[in-house]
């Protein structure tokens, strides 16, 4: 049983038959088979029912056992093979699903409007079943699209104050979502179905899940992992973070043996070996069709054309022979490129398409029930009662200049010209590129035997070279940015289109992420940033005026919001513990030079900014009670009831804004434990010292000072030196102080960066002494970070020797106790694992610490600047793997 869109066709008299149109589209379309037709046959008689032309795009899933799908048991489900049998591949009873199966990574590709229609309908479905996750602001954003769409302009007199409300548009809907959903409706005005559509799409290819085939994984350590293929390559996800993508460009092979999936990448010029990436699978069904649908995408969205012929298992010299025990997949559709061509060869039959009528949406809390309308009285407020519209089959995507969808917030014309002018669609459609000549990449899949595998190998040409003409407006500029140059060893890339220029406006239109080639048929390659900039400042003068861009169309960079980053060049990586990785591989240098890529990039600190602050599930109930409130320095800063440091035997209670913190190094068999606290209050200098004494820590760190732009961060709990600090008492009139402070030493190191003070700390009550180290660390401004690395590597140097042979946490804490001393650990934790030879992840560190204290290293310029100590320690030879581990090749 295939559920599909029934399609109804509008008379030329106008009338339509509403009895009839409904029953057509509550009718299931039921599709025979031969008993031995292979899945194609089944396939065009869905494309062909549906009429699709744009259909390569689209496949048919099954339940592999025959379950329903849902995003937990996603890993069942299967796209039906054209080349199999049908029966072959669904046994027994269970139901088609028809679904995009590559999604476009810009809507303004897909030529006609139908195709998008579908596309939007998928997207929607995403949505609602928890595939795609999208924020609440975007879900509202593309809610109102919807309703755009369905209902047409907002009318104040027919849409009453709850017309969303029985409409299902987003995940857990509220009535708040609905306002903001009608608000937004508002700004959409003269949109047509066609152009929220657009608009929808446009908006929903930002989102990071979208158009990514995820499949479950686990790392070495036996973390679970979710790898995801896309049109741009695979995508590495972890706690629904994005933590690395290896773009097709850099992929040279991809195989897998029984559970495990290895992708292989290609040696830079810096290297003098491959990286060899394994992962494993649930399953060895599941990684097959991992490895499945690699081939498809890269097929599909790389190569010129399906490269069937290339097919063939060889041995040894690469004799071929005719059994084989590896796979003999291959991709048999079209790629993307002989989809557009096709599709262009069909514009007769786009212009004569029959219209189609676009489903609701479902009612989700109640039915909108058809009420006769009195002339004479107003419309019930919530009543929907406009008549459907006929949505042409002409409104599509021409391949003539045409204007642009009309956008959210930006001010609509209204006069009649324009109002009656044919919707054309989004973007210019996508072009058929000139092929052209370069340097072949190789990229080989190779299945689960390695002795006899069959590999899979293509000669893949550089995307097609697009010719871009435009002038300059009346400023003299052209609208766009660019980034890149041989100066900085990064080519040069479109980083931002400005809305309504020429660079937005001319056909074929500048994308961001095009990388440009050759600026007035002058190729740019060896060229400095500046001097591409000046060189495209020079057409403004010339003759014509006119800037003439040979670029290379978005392939292998994705435009991410405001800024254009590039994938290739992940932020870090990450190198599962596999013992198919070369000799002489230096897992500790790869992630030092993947450390220098992403803070070159500024991918590093876009990660950063999307891991959770707040480990999510985990509570901080006890620092919410009334009694411990006034203990808090700020209200949003609590620690998890978990790892909480808990007082022992005080009647006045056991809290305390402290957590323990312990950070292993794979490896050497050393645990860094902490206590991360905030800065202590005046009522809460006795606690303070109870939790030292009752640690029985020798050492604290503070990374703050008393007071920063005139207000307080931290009350004294120290005396000054030579003096004693009495603290405490007990009965009604006090029987004198319960604790004592003295300072018996205080330094300051010659650059004057930081204080080391000896302590001696004196419960009068146990009878209990201890002495303590105090190193102040001065010299970090309020809101920044500080200036000098090398300084603040000093002082880490001097924490960690008094470290050394100390098994008791040591305390640590700034004002609130997660900025500056999540900084303080990372940095110690990451010298600590150099030591071992171990490769460094920072933002695996800041995992782990917001796993144990929340909002572990607060902002994003404090993380940046931790990464650079790091890496200034490891180039400048700062710190080096220790003897013993200065063979150890082991990768954590």
């Amino acid at each position: 049983m295939i559920e599909s869109v029934s399609r109804v066709r509008w008379s030329s008299s106008g009338t339509y038959n509403v009895r009839a149109s409904e029953l057509a589209r509550d009718r299931l379309k039921t599709l025979t088979a031969t008993k031995r037709a292979k899945g194609q046959v089944l396939l065009e008689n869905v494309f062909q029912h549906l009429e699709l032309i744009e259909k390569d795009y689209f496949g048919l899933q099954y339940s592999e056992n025959g379950v329903l799908p849902n995003p937990p048991n996603s890993d069942v489900m299967r796209w039906l093979d054209p080349s199999k049998p049908v029966k072959k591949q669904m046994r027994g009873q269970g139901h088609f699903y028809f679904r995009v199966k590559f999604y476009v990574s810009d809507p303004s590709k897909l030529q006609e409007e139908y195709t998008r229609y579908h596309f939007y309908l998928q997207v929607r479905k995403d949505i609602l079943v928890g595939r795609l996750v999208v924020p609440p602001s975007t879900a509202c954003l593309l809610a109102s699209y919807i309703i755009q769409s369905e209902l047409g302009d907002y009318q104040i007199d027919e849409h009453g104050p709850k017309y969303i409300s029985g409409m299902e548009l987003v995940p857990h809907q509220t009535e708040e979502m609905e306002k903001k959903i009608a608000e937004l409706h508002k700004l959409h005005k003269g949109q047509t179905p066609a152009d929220a559509e657009f608009n929808f799409l446009d908006h929903a290819k930002r989102l990071e899940m979208y158009g990514v085939d995820l499949h479950k994984a686990k790392d070495s350590a036996n973390k679970e992992l979710h790898l995801g293929v896309t049109s741009i390559g695979l995508v590495v996800f972890q706690n629904g973070i994005k933590i690395n993508t290896f773009s097709w460009g850099k992929i040279v092979k991809i195989s897998f043996k029984r559970k495990q999936f290895f992708i292989q990448l290609r040696r830079e010029l810096s290297e003098d070996y491959d990286t060899l990436l394994g992962f494993n699978v649930l399953t060895y069904r599941s990684c097959k069709n991992l490895w499945k649908s690699c081939v498809e995408h890269h097929t599909f969205f790389r190569l010129l054309h399906s490269p069937q012929q290339h097919l063939s298992c060889s041995r040894g010299g690469g004799a071929r022979r005719f059994l084989s025990l590896g796979s003999k997949f291959s991709y048999t559709g079209r790629t993307q490129l002989q989809t557009a061509e096709e599709t262009a060869r069909c514009t007769q039959r786009l212009l004569d398409r029959a219209t189609f009528k676009r489903s609701p949406s479902k009612r989700a809390l109640r039915q909108t029930v058809p009420v006769p309308v009195d002339k004479s009285k107003q419309q019930q407020p919530g009543v929907v009662v406009r008549t459907p519209r006929a949505h042409h089959g002409d409104n599509k995507v021409q391949s003539s200049a045409a204007r642009q969808p009309r956008r959210a917030w930006v001010d609509t014309p209204t006069h009649a010209s324009d109002e009656a002018q044919e919707y054309t669609g989004g973007a210019p459609c996508a072009f058929s590129p000139a092929l052209t000549t370069g340097t072949s990449h190789t990229l080989a899949y190779a299945d689960e035997e390695p002795d006899l595998a069959v590999t899979y190998d293509h000669q893949s040409s550089d995307e097609g070279l697009v010719s871009i003409v435009m002038e300059p407006d009346e400023q003299g500029r052209f609208g766009f940015n660019v980034k890149g140059g041989a100066d900085l060893d990064m080519p040069i890339l479109v980083s931002r289109v400005a809305p309504n220029t020429p660079a937005d406006t001319c056909y074929p239109k500048l994308n961001e992420g095009d990388q440009v080639l050759l600026i007035n048929g002058i190729n740019i390659s060896g060229l400095l940033h500046d001097q591409v900039v000046n060189l495209i400042r020079a057409s403004r003068d010339s003759n014509s005026g006119q800037l003439i861009l040979t670029v290379k169309p978005n392939a292998d960079y994705e435009a991410e919001a405001d800024r254009i980053v590039l994938e290739e060049e992940p932020a870090y990586q990450y190198v599962p513990d596999t013992p198919q990785l070369r000799p002489g591989t230096d897992a500790l240098a790869q992630s030092m030079l993947l450390l220098a890529d992403g803070l070159a990039s500024g991918k590093l600190v876009a990660q950063f900014e999307k891991l959770y602050r707040k480990k999510p599930g985990l509570s901080t109930n006890i620092a919410k009670l009334p009694e411990n409130q006034a203990k808090n320095r700020y209200r949003d800063i609590s620690p998890y009831d978990i790892t909480r440091v808990v007082l022992m035997g005080r009647e006045d209670g056991d809290y305390i804004n402290a957590n323990y913190v312990n950070m292993e190094i794979p490896g050497s068999g050393i645990i860094n434990s902490y206590i991360a606290t905030q800065g202590p209050l005046s009522q809460t200098v006795v606690d303070f010292w109870d939790m030292v004494l009752e640690a029985e820590s020798t050492l604290i760190v503070m990374v703050t000072t008393l007071i920063e732009r005139g207000r307080g961060k931290c009350h004294r709990y120290w005396p000054p030196l030579r003096d004693t600090l009495q603290l405490g008492g007990e009965g009604e009139g006090g029987a004198g102080p319960r604790i004592t402070v003295t300072c018996t030493r205080e330094e300051a190191d010659p650059t004057g960066t930081y204080i080391t003070r000896e302590l001696v700390v004196r419960d009068q009550f146990e009878g209990e002494e201890r002495d303590i180290t105090h190193m102040q660390y001065l010299s970090w401004p309020d809101h920044g970070v500080p200036d000098n690395a090398s300084a603040f590597l000093a002082f880490v140097s001097a924490v960690r020797a008094c470290r050394v042979g100390m098994q008791e946490p040591a305390v640590v804490h700034c004002s609130a106790g997660i900025g500056r001393t999540g900084v303080l650990i990372l940095a110690e934790t990451a010298l600590c694992l150099i030591e071992a030879n171990q490769p460094v992840y920072p933002l695996d560190i800041v995992r782990q610490m917001r796993d144990q204290r929340a909002m572990m290293v607060q902002t994003p310029c404090q993380y940046r600047f931790v990464c650079s100590c790091i890496h200034h320690a490891y180039t400048e030879g700062l710190v080096m793997p220790l003897p013993q581990f200065s063979n150890s090749s082991t990768i954590a």
